[in-house]
């Protein structure tokens, strides 16, 4: 008797069902039958040239079963592999990919075509034809959306995903009103563009042309999305199309965008502006339902993708702000280029901090303005994968490739990837797979480079016209509704050409003004200004006992428990360290209703072992964060280690500062050089954005800086680099030396009715070294000092002035009390930039009997301050320059090397005789 007899005795959509979810997930099958599924696999894996069935265990099954398998195996390789087989390119062949989706391929044949195939149950159409099932996928999968999904690990997810897709054979259903909307939607994008191009030939703009039916796909997000209760979009987008996404969906007056174009003067005279696909906005829009949306586009840089990042922090300090409970209420969207998606490497450093603690926004819906080309490169040449969207696989997120063309499907997908986010609050990937009209910009020549390509575009409809005659054709519109749409938009948009005329200078719109209504714009002269950081005795005496009291019925390791008690020790012995300094910097700000989010690689212990903010329980793990026990209505403390990666983390962390200027947010390096890796935000954004966006901006960097012998890497956190940054008002560039100083500066950095980022070099052998404390009383009672005079000189008998800032100054005063030079006075520099230059002339004049004044520094000659005080100071042109001579790296493997070369610029700062470092 045949041993397989069993499977003729139920019904045959049993059988299919079990295998389909066999498929997806081997384990969610009862063992038995998991057993015999992977014999039939094992036996029917390979396939002769003729579709045959190769022999083994597969040939013992009744053959209606096995084709029914052999069905549900044709499905499989529609899920899996459907979208290699799709029309969403509307200007090229797309390439061929083997084998194909041929039912030869999967044990079927031309004579199985009309057979009925209970395996349709998985599709939801009930028992079909094989002809019927095939139909079906082929809407599905094939047609104008291809879908990739199947990589994902969890069934739940998979399961919705086709019970979404089988809805409709995933076409769209939409109604005549709504049809009508996407039409208008269209025309507005289309009639836009080509009004630019009429009114201002040959001016850069990166039209959206042939990737158009973005504009109803971001419409169709916001008003579905008010429907989840979304209350905030935060967009970033780089420039090709963003003057429509203004215009047509953030709402930004076409009169102020025509302006733009006229090149006029900025009202404004405290910032310099930047080009007009550059700029951001900040709107509220009423939906058709009536609710109220605040929606923002973050300003950004020519340096792609970099704003992703900036729009994820954005995001994640308003759902920290305002939604605590359900994040999901601020919504990300961010616009790609399929180049820059594919070619930057920051889309990846983003992408994998969609599930992390410190950085998740409950999931954001990508886009991907597809245009095929990258300013002169084919795709082929623009990437390795297959898909420029494939970085989205890394987090197993849904990826949906769409004919931009067909503006239904693209609607379509995007209302899908919003269902998805608010359902899964992870990622979605949408390549909107469409072409560019014109070269790079407007004024380039893609013929050039793509001339067969460019003969295809060159014939080719828009969208809009495409869509119409679609319309047309099923007799909901006809052609005068279309004339009639686009003369009336384009009549508005004369309107708004003709006042925009009238006016002499263009007005910039803060972003995000709501949350900064309560700050002003300050220059130089402000910032110079003392603020009052005082705090009274009793307030840091109690904040110290909260910060130093582990909870008594948990356990943890000794060298913990001694760590913590330490803090009230130092407290009562009246020597607070550099630890002490932060911990009680975020526990009065804290107190008095500011939030702290600290972030960066290892900064809940601290790179160098002496933050400890989060202190982990021996046997569980468990976290203790004692700044948030300080008080009930004190604000909240956030700290996050990082993943490894210093550019993404920046522009999150700067995002963050952007929406949540109440917040002090630190970004920590590892050490000091590790934020070279972020250098194009230090460019684009830190150093930039208040001059060329009306940006303020409050993060703090904390960068660990200081020559311990260690090698070249990690000695120099190569401050030369920031303060070649600093004009004008732009920031604050600080390397303290006492914990008090240390203390005040982050204090002052929130009690300042604005804001300016922060770069501090921050010690390392300094953490711990024992003159490097500061009494209760300079924390109380003090304030922050951009100087700080030798107490102990005596002005009169003064023959060397030194100024050093930073770590050298305890090697200095070393030597000097070793070699008694009581006619040497050390002042250290605490403020880099903006320079303390009235301080520094007050100093000159005191120590007036010294005829040499010294600039020390333990970096090499074309590193450190030197070059900066050259720049700021003219006095300083006449210094006598204490330090290494230029080297091309920072400092010297050989330790011995390194430490006989900082002894030798210390030698030289006490004996200018010893002159050997020029």
């Amino acid at each position: 008797m045949d041993k397989f007899s069993f499977l003729n005795a139920a019904h045959t959509a049993y059988f299919a069902d079990l295998y389909d979810q066999y498929l997806l997930n081997p384990d969610s099958v009862e063992p038995s039958w998991r057993a015999f599924f992977q014999g039939y696999d094992f036996g029917s894996e390979s396939y002769g040239l003729n579709g045959e069935i190769v022999e083994g265990v597969s040939t013992q099954i009744p053959e209606q079963i096995q084709k029914e398998f052999n069905v549900v195996r044709l499905i499989d390789g529609y899920r899996n592999r459907g979208h290699l087989f799709t029309k969403t390119n509307p200007v090229r062949a797309r390439r061929t990919y083997e084998p194909t989706l041929d039912i030869a391929n999967f044990g079927l044949s031309n004579q199985d075509l009309d057979t009925v195939f209970s395996a349709g149950e998985i599709l939801g159409i009930g028992p079909q034809s094989l002809r019927s099932i095939i139909v079906h996928l082929d809407k599905i999968y094939c047609n104008s959306i291809g879908v990739e999904y199947m990589y994902i690990r969890k069934p739940e997810e998979i399961q919705w995903i086709q019970d979404k897709l089988n809805v409709n054979d995933n076409q769209p259903n939409f109604t005549v009103d709504q049809k009508k909307h996407l039409l208008k939607k269209l025309n507005e994008a289309v009639s836009f563009e080509s009004f630019l191009h009429t009114k201002y030939v040959g001016q850069k703009r990166f039209s959206l042309e042939g990737g158009e039916s973005l504009i109803p796909a971001l419409d169709a997000i916001i008003e579905k999305a008010s429907e989840y209760g979304v209350k905030e979009f935060v967009m970033g987008m780089a420039h090709r199309g963003r003057l429509s996404t203004l215009t047509n969906i953030f709402g930004k007056s076409a009169k102020d965008i025509f302006s733009e174009f006229d090149g006029k003067d900025y009202e404004q005279e405290v910032f310099d502006g930047d080009v007009k696909y550059h700029l951001g906005w900040t709107s509220d829009r009423v939906t058709d339902t009536g609710a109220k949306i605040n929606l923002n586009i973050a300003p950004n840089p020519s340096h792609l993708e970099t704003v992703g990042a900036v729009v994820e922090g954005i995001v994640r300090a308003k759902q920290d702000d305002k939604y605590p409970d359900n994040p999901s209420q601020v919504l990300p969207i961010v616009v790609h280029g399929d180049a820059a998606i594919a070619g930057q490497g920051l889309v990846y450093e983003i992408i994998q901090m969609a599930s992390l603690d410190g950085y998740k926004t409950n999931g954001t819906i990508h886009i991907v303005v597809n245009n095929q080309i990258g300013f002169t490169t084919n795709y082929l040449d623009a990437r390795s994968s297959t898909y420029c969207t494939d970085v989205g696989k890394v987090t197993l997120s849904p990826v949906l490739h769409v004919n931009a063309d067909d503006v239904e499907a693209v609607v379509h997908s995007v209302l899908f990837a919003l269902h998805f986010r608010m359902k899964f609050k992870r990622d979605v990937f949408i390549d909107l797979l469409g072409y560019r009209k014109y070269g790079h910009n407007e004024g380039d020549e893609p013929r050039f480079t793509q001339p067969k390509l460019y003969k295809a575009i060159a014939k080719h409809e828009n969208p809009r016209d495409i869509y119409a005659e679609k319309l047309i054709a099923q007799g909901i519109i006809n052609k005068e509704y279309v004339t009639k749409l686009e003369e009336d938009y384009k009549a508005s948009l004369e309107v708004n050409l003709e006042d925009s005329r009238k006016i002499e200078k263009t007005v910039i719109t803060p972003f995000m003004e709501n949350e900064w209504k309560n700050y002003v714009t300050v220059t130089e002269d402000e910032m110079m200004k003392p603020i009052n950081t005082k705090v009274s005795k009793k307030e840091l005496s109690k904040i110290t006992q909260v910060i130093s009291t582990l909870p008594k019925d948990k356990k943890f390791i000794r060298k913990i428990e001694r760590l913590v008690e330490s803090r009230q020790t130092m407290f009562d012995e009246d020597k607070l360290d550099w630890a002490m300094a932060e911990h009680l910097a975020y526990g009065t700000l804290l107190e008095e209703g500011y939030d702290v989010r600290i972030s960066g690689q290892d900064v809940e212990r601290g790179t160098f072992s002496h933050r400890h903010a989060v202190v982990k329980v021996e046997d569980s793990e468990e976290e203790i964060l004692l700044l948030n026990q300080i008080s009930d209505k004190q604000g909240k403390f956030f700290i996050y280690n990082s993943l490894l990666s210093e550019y993404g983390v920046v522009g999150f962390d700067y995002g963050y500062a952007m929406a949540s200027p109440k917040t002090l947010t630190i970004w920590e390096a590892q050490f000091g050089d590790f934020s070279n890796g972020a250098q194009i935000m230090l460019d684009q954004y830190i150093s930039a954005a208040e001059d060329k966006w009306k940006l303020q901006n409050g993060l703090v960097m904390l960068l660990p800086h200081g020559y311990e012998g260690q090698g070249a890497e990690h000695s120099s956190a190569r401050m030369e680099r920031y303060l070649q940054l600093c004009a004008k008002d732009n920031m604050y560039v600080v390397d303290c030396t006492t914990p008090a100083n240390m203390y005040h500066l982050l204090r002052k950095q929130m009690k300042a009715n604005f804001r300016k980022p922060l770069i501090v070099f921050t010690p390392k052998s300094l953490l711990r070294h024992p003159r490097c404390v500061s009494t209760v009383d300079e924390f109380a009672n003090g304030s922050f000092k951009m100087l700080i005079d030798d107490e102990q000189a005596k002005a009169d008998k003064i023959k060397t002035l030194v100024f050093v800032t930073g770590k050298f100054y305890y090697d200095l005063l070393e030597a000097q009390e070793n070699l008694g030079r009581n006619d040497v006075a050390l002042v250290r520099i605490e403020q880099l930039f903006p320079l303390p230059t009235d301080d520094i002339r007050d100093i000159l004049k005191k120590y007036k009997n010294a005829d040499d004044v010294v600039w020390a520094q333990e970096e090499p000659r074309n590193m450190g301050a030197y070059s900066h005080m050259l720049m700021h100071l003219d006095e300083a042109k006449t210094f006598r320059a204490a330090s290494m001579r230029a080297y091309g790296a920072p400092a010297a493997g050989s330790s011995t090397r390194s430490k006989r070369r900082h002894q030798e610029v210390i030698d030289y700062v006490f004996d200018k005789t010893k002159n050997n470092q020029r």
